[in-house]
């Protein structure tokens, strides 16, 4: 049975490419990039409409952007190519006007249409260079006709150095030097110094770089523990060991270290609790611990 990399969703490039977009001029600067045109749109039109993972602690989006309350704007990141990423982001867009049409008190039963921001559907591609479609289709699930069709446009490395260009180019990085150093401090700070001098993500990471370190140093002992435990019981009883508590061997240290993460995010940044540990994807199950850890009510 294959390893389900959802168990492995809290990972360098995920947790990354939450806290970069967490920036609203970040925002601005990844919608500039796809709407090159749009050249009065401001940090503040860009406002953050992602999912928070609140009771399905496996179904989150990555990013969800609400420009000027007229266009919403889904992106994931993804490594390993997959066409399932049109029926993820189908429901993403449903749960999201879900909570646009609570949020504004319009009612689904009037008659009267309710107004709907526009979509656009991203999914940026950070796996290994290959050839991929510039669109995915929902209908490629189903095959033949039918009533409901989707787009999710493939983004990849243009060339041209924007914010997406350069969130690609970092996931590279990290893919090298974990290639070179393992899961260790030395590869998360030779990343950072890659990126310095190729001036990758730039100031964002230089001046959030002993966040961005804590993250990367926390989440690759989490994925190193993680991977080291399935090889060591084979995939059929991993399987068995996460449904049993596999945790309890490595669960300590690995609490730990996280938590030094969101102690020195909150310090920097001032936000709540809940929120850094949103951008740390923390799931919701966990959260009590870190709570208690750090004396949150």
């Amino acid at each position: 049975m294959p390893m389900d990399n959802s168990r492995l969703k809290h990972n360098v490039k995920d947790s990354i490419f939450h806290f970069i977009f967490s920036d609203a001029e970040n925002r601005r600067k990844l919608y500039h990039a796809i709407h090159p045109e749009d050249t009065d749109v401001s940090a503040e039109e860009c406002e953050l409409v992602t999912l928070e993972n609140v009771l399905l602690t496996d179904l989150v989006n990555d990013l969800g952007i609400l420009v000027r309350d007229k266009l919403i704007f889904l992106m994931e990141s993804q490594s390993k190519f997959t066409v399932n990423i049109t029926l993820r982001l189908l429901i993403y867009l449903a749960m999201s006007y879900r909570d646009y049409v609570d949020e504004r008190g319009y009612s689904l039963y009037s008659t009267k249409p309710v107004p709907l921001p526009r979509p656009e559907l991203y999914m940026v591609y950070v796996g290994e260079l290959r050839d991929l479609p510039d669109v995915l289709r929902f209908s490629d699930l189903y095959g033949g006709n039918g009533d409901i069709e989707l787009k999710v446009r493939v983004l990849k490395r243009t060339g041209e150095n924007n914010i997406v260009d350069q969130y690609i180019r970092f996931c590279a990085i990290v893919d090298e030097q974990r290639k070179i150093h393992g899961y260790t401090r030395k590869a998360a700070s030779e990343v950072l110094r890659i990126c310095r001098e190729e001036n990758i993500l730039m100031p964002f990471l230089q001046t959030w770089e002993r966040e961005v370190r804590d993250i990367m140093v926390t989440l690759f002992d989490q994925e190193y523990a993680m991977r080291m435990f399935e090889k060591e019981v084979g995939e059929e009883n991993w399987q068995k060991g996460i449904q049993e508590g596999m945790h309890k061997g490595m669960q300590k240290g690995r609490q730990e270290g996280l938590s030094e993460a969101l102690r020195s995010l909150i310090a920097a940044t001032g936000y709540p609790l809940e929120k850094a540990m949103t951008l740390l994807s923390i799931p919701e199950g966990e959260r009590l611990t870190y709570r208690e850890m750090l004396r949150e009510p």
